[in-house]
């Protein structure tokens, strides 16, 4: 399976930024859109207390990889 190459194409086709400036543009959006105390209260509706076992839960569940042809499939290649 050739995920990388995938994964490359993928990032090439849709011009994909870092997750660092994805937070940093979205923190942004909010705090002009609602302010500061806005966007604290708007992030804190989020925020539930880190309950549940992500690690766990992660490997329950039971759906299969897709193969490289489905990938591929999806996004046209």
């Amino acid at each position: 399976m050739v995920i990388g190459g995938v994964i490359f194409m993928i990032t090439a086709k849709l011009n994909v930024i870092s997750n660092i400036e994805l937070q940093k543009n979205g923190l942004n959006a909010l705090k002009e859109a609602l302010g500061i105390t806005g966007t604290i209260k708007f992030l804190e509706q989020f925020d539930n207390g880190g309950s549940g076992d992500y690690t766990r839960e992660k490997y329950e569940n039971n759906d299969p990889e897709p193969t490289d042809a489905e990938i591929r499939q999806m996004f046209g290649y």
